[in-house]
């Protein structure tokens, strides 16, 4: 009777192993899964796309803090305004999109998706649906088949298909816009062309008498701030880190002493 009970006890003591080791392996295999589905966006989900400036406009910068810079290059128009889940209070700002529309929903698609770039919030109704893209008019009707782009802003509403995708800026540095309130002792500025997550998880800025790096706090949308210590001036270098990824540039020197209110500094740097 004692040798049966060992035998018994030691098979238990087998399974509960095995048991325990294929638990670990699934939970494994799916923490793998949410990483990788996270990183790459996961394939379309839906959503829905109003637009807003002129017909062919470019948008607004406003409130990530990038102005007027969505006209040129490499913008180049093609931006959207995120509803709060997309927005995300500031730290959706420079995220990359491509966005698409299918003929089943509207006849005037071209199922080809167009690459956009977080530059603006879309409050208020924008927020009635899970994710809203109020896109700039350059964009939305770069989502019709060629010649019927007047057309298709005229739904002024479509359901769409969206996923996250990585930022290309090539042949670009990132961009240190200076925000019009920096005085000698408070310098803030926006960050923009950030290559892959293009979003921003922390920024800091040193000079040669700062005694190393003095770490800024996000103010508004892509708009990151710091005080400046007394005796402590430019030029500055500025680290960037992303969100998701973890990647970090250093711009070294690139905004000089003598920076101007609302002046762009362009790195030769990028993630």
């Amino acid at each position: 009777m004692a040798m049966f009970t060992s035998q018994l006890f030691r098979i238990f003591n087998l399974f509960t192993i095995i048991a325990i080791l294929f638990l670990q392996l699934n939970n494994c295999v799916c923490m793998a899964a949410q990483i990788i589905n996270g990183t790459l966006g996961g394939g379309f989900s839906a959503g829905v796309a109003t637009w807003y400036d002129s017909p062919t406009g470019a948008g607004s910068g406003g409130a990530c803090g990038f102005e007027n810079d969505v006209t040129y290059a490499p913008y180049n128009g093609m931006t959207a305004a995120g509803n709060k889940n997309i927005f995300q209070s500031g730290k959706g700002c420079g995220v990359c999109y491509q966005v698409k529309c299918t003929k089943a929903t509207n006849a005037l698609c071209s199922e080809n998706p167009v690459t956009v770039t977080v530059t603006n919030e879309c409050p208020g109704t924008c927020n009635n649906e899970a994710f809203h893209f109020d896109l700039s008019g350059l964009a939305f009707g770069a989502l019709a088949n060629p010649g019927q782009a007047d057309p298709m802003r005229k739904w002024g509403r479509i359901d769409i298909e969206y996923q996250r995708v990585q930022c290309t800026y090539s042949n670009t540095g990132i961009q240190f816009k200076i925000d019009k309130g920096s005085n000698v002792n408070y310098l803030a500025f926006a960050i923009e062309f950030v290559n892959g997550d293009g979003d921003i998880g922390s920024a800091a800025i040193s000079s040669s008498n700062s005694n190393g790096w003095l770490s800024m706090k996000q103010s508004w949308g892509a708009t990151w701030s710091v005080g400046i210590p007394e005796g402590v001036s430019g030029p500055y270098s500025v680290k960037v880190t992303t969100i998701e990824s973890q990647k970090t540039a250093v711009a070294n020197n690139v905004i000089p002493a003598n920076w101007s209110k609302g002046q762009n500094y362009r790195s030769n740097v990028n993630v």
